[in-house]
C-alpha cells in the first residue's frame, strides 16, 4: 500500500489510516456486478457486526486465506473441522456464530444464484440495476439503515442468511456501489 499524502477531500470517516483512505478512494461506492466481490463483501460485512470497518480491512488478507479466497463454492462445503480450524486461527474475528454463519450464507448464495442466474441478478434488482445517488452533505446526512436495506435484510433472512440485519445490509450497499453515499466535497462524489 502506498503512503497518501495528498490532500484530496475525502469523506472523513476514511481520514485516520491510509488503509482506510486507499479503500475508500478504490473500492467504497464503486459498482460491484461481480458474484465473487459481491460474495466477498457479504461475508466481510457480517464480520463486521458491531465492530469498526477498520478492524475488518486490518484482518481482511487473513480472512481472505482462511475463507479459501472467499471462495462461496468451498466455504458452502465446509465440515465441524474445518470450522473448528477457523475459530482457532487469530487473524480472524473468531466469533462462532459468525463463522458458522458464512458456511450458511455461502449454501444460501448458491441457491440464490440457482434461482435468479446470479447473486448480482438478485441483489441488484432492489435498486433497478443502478446504484442510487445519496446526496449528503456530511457525514451527519448518511444514515445507517433505509427502507431498502430493511427490505433487502427481510428477504436475505427469509432465505435463510445470518447475520445481515438492516445496518450490515446498508453497509454492504454502501461497500458495494448500490448506494453512493460519497459526501458532497468528496472527490469520489459523482
Amino acid at each position: 500500500m502506498n503512503n497518501i499524502t495528498d490532500d484530496k477531500p475525502r469523506c472523513g470517516w476514511c481520514l485516520s489510516s491510509d488503509l482506510y483512505k486507499e479503500y475508500h478512494d478504490q473500492e467504497w461506492g464503486t459498482p460491484v456486478y461481480d458474484d465473487a466481490t459481491l460474495f466477498e463483501f457479504l461475508l466481510l460485512e457480517t464480520f463486521q457486526a458491531g465492530l469498526s470497518w477498520i478492524t475488518i480491512l486490518n484482518k481482511r488478507e487473513n480472512f481472505r486465506a482462511a475463507f479459501d479466497q472467499f471462495d462461496y463454492k468451498k466455504i458452502a462445503a465446509y465440515n465441524d473441522d474445518k470450522i473448528l480450524d477457523l475459530l482457532q486461527d487469530a487473524g480472524i474475528i473468531r466469533n462462532k456464530l459468525k463463522v458458522y454463519s458464512a458456511v450458511t450464507n455461502a449454501q444460501n448464495f448458491i441457491k440464490i444464484q440457482e434461482e435468479f442466474g446470479s447473486f448480482s441478478k438478485y441483489i441488484w434488482q432492489f435498486t433497478e440495476g443502478k446504484p442510487l445517488i445519496s446526496n449528503p452533505k456530511t457525514l451527519k446526512d448518511v444514515p445507517a439503515t433505509t427502507p431498502l436495506s430493511d427490505k433487502i435484510s427481510k428477504d436475505l433472512k427469509k432465505r435463510g442468511f445470518k447475520f445481515v440485519g438492516s445496518t450490515v445490509m446498508y453497509a454492504f450497499m454502501q461497500a458495494t456501489g448500490m448506494v453512493n453515499d460519497h459526501v458532497e466535497n468528496c472527490w469520489k462524489k459523482s
